[in-house]
């Protein structure tokens, strides 16, 4: 199907998605409690997201600590909707 993306299909990698395209950008500390996943869990999956191409990080220091934020990219995002367009052609209108 066109636009269907098996990487993107599972659960958490579609809900990563879906709050990074609504949020723009996000902590990874923010990404883990919105999502109610271990940081091993929610690290395995972005790591996947990251392999594609589909998300980046940026780290920096914030209060001392190291930091890690997260969005899609451009290649990722077009990705993403497209998944969203095929998900809502197998389901109709």
């Amino acid at each position: 199907m066109n636009g269907f993306d098996h990487l993107i299909h599972a659960p958490n990698r579609l809900r990563i998605c879906a709050l990074l395209d609504a949020a723009g950008e996000a902590e990874f500390a923010v990404l883990q409690e919105q999502l109610a996943l271990s940081a091993s869990v929610l690290s395995k999956h972005t790591g996947a997201l990251i392999d594609a191409g589909y998300v980046e990080q940026r780290k920096a220091v914030r209060d001392t600590r190291q930091r890690v934020w997260l969005r899609l990219t451009p290649q990722g995002r077009t990705a993403y909707r497209g998944h969203l367009a095929a998900l809502r052609e197998i389901v109709g209108p």
